[in-house]
């Protein structure tokens, strides 16, 4: 390995990201505070609609613990979501004691296929949770005509989704319960642990708030920041441990700044890719449709039938390129938990099983160079070419 090793996944910190955590570490406010209100309020003012709540926390999985609780999801209550995403998404169902549904995708866009989702619902369904794949939406306006028309509540997994479009609207704006994005380290912007709840629905993002701090009934921001001092607080539910911090509040307030140029260069690295690939025996990701925006939070080449080399083979040649590479996912229903809970098998998820036997994804992240870019592009087509 001559060059130095190429990661999967890198987040992009300035200075301005640097010298924002100094100044909220000397103003001696370090968990949740005055940043994190400014950090939720930049976050509506980019969303662009005056009538969404932003409830900021300390990962999209508390988010959508949070968002399923406020809906009242509980013990006998069916969700149904995709099979292909990370536990998380699956896992906060369990949380509250109620049942997952797993479906299938659509092979052409790797996202929930809405037609099974429609024919999962049964009397016990409460609630639709879809996963926008890699940054590309979901076909939101199937998925809320079904919830709409079965009496069900919608709540988003956006992890992968800013600043994806549909239809030119923001995904966060579409129209369902709630939405919930992610600022992990490997996304399209980062707090280093974090994310978002956003949602119109007033009485939502109340409960929302209590539960996101062990249940009181006041933010220990307004606490101890009121004109009169108050130690006074009362708790008024069971709630949970999910608050943002200021320091991590004040990485985001400046990477939500840069949403719109790390865009445009994750954009530039896709499409290089997709002209590099163009010829090989590669399924090509899809892309958004003319006019809407693909966040890019993933590339992810599928092998071609007619490539008969395995998929951690490939993977293996890439690192021996010095070159990191990920599976996103590992379907729910092969893990174990999942598998042996609900009695899942393969043949259930045809299109996901064979998606994972024959997916990796590369390296696409703002930090690359040029250089890194064509780096990534030579090893690809030294390893699909090789006789």
């Amino acid at each position: 390995m001559s060059q130095a090793f190429l990661p999967f996944a890198l987040p992009e910190i300035g200075q301005e990201e640097i010298d924002e955590v100094v100044d909220t570490l000397r103003s001696g406010w370090v968990t949740t505070g005055p940043k994190t209100r400014r950090f939720e309020q930049a976050f509506a003012e980019f969303l662009g609609d005056p009538q969404i709540e932003c409830i900021a926390v300390n990962s999209a999985t508390a988010g959508l613990h949070l968002a399923l609780e406020a809906i009242g999801i509980g013990p006998g209550d069916e969700v149904i979501t995709t099979t292909h995403t990370f536990t998380a998404t699956a896992e906060v169902v369990r949380y509250l004691g109620a049942d997952v549904v797993l479906v299938d995708i659509d092979p052409s866009t790797m996202n929930i296929d809405p037609r099974l989702v429609e024919a999962a619902i049964t009397p016990r369904t409460k609630a639709i949770l879809p996963v926008h794949y890699a940054g590309l939406a979901v076909d939101m306006l199937a998925i809320l005509d079904i919830a709409r028309r079965h009496g069900l509540r919608v709540v988003e997994d956006a992890a992968h989704a800013l600043p994806t479009t549909l239809e030119k609207e923001l995904i966060g704006t579409m129209g369902s319960d709630a939405t919930v994005f992610s600022f992990y380290a490997n996304k399209t912007m980062t707090t280093g642990e974090g994310g978002m709840l956003v949602t119109r629905n007033a009485e939502l993002a109340k409960r929302a708030k209590v539960m996101r701090l062990h249940g009181i009934n006041r933010d220990a921001f307004d606490r101890f920041t009121a004109k009169v001092p108050s130690w006074y607080y009362e708790i008024v539910a069971p709630g949970f441990k999910y608050n943002l911090t200021d320091i991590a509040a004040a990485l985001g307030l400046h990477q939500l700044k840069r949403i719109p140029a790390f865009q445009v260069r994750r954009e530039q690295i896709a499409q290089r890719y997709l002209e590099a690939f163009a010829d090989l025996p590669l399924v090509m990701p899809p892309q958004a449709v003319e006019g809407d925006t693909h966040s890019w939070h993933l590339f992810v080449l599928r092998l071609d039938d007619s490539l008969e080399m395995e998929r951690d083979a490939f993977i293996e040649q890439m690192f021996a390129r010095g070159i990191g590479c990920s599976v996103h996912y590992i379907p729910l229903h092969l893990q174990p938990y999942w598998r042996d809970r609900y009695g899942l098998k393969p043949e259930q998820f045809p299109h996901s099983q064979k998606a994972y036997e024959r997916m990796l994804s590369i390296p696409l992240y703002t930090a690359m160079s040029d250089a890194d870019v064509e780096r990534v592009i030579t090893a690809v087509r030294e390893i699909v070419l090789a006789p």
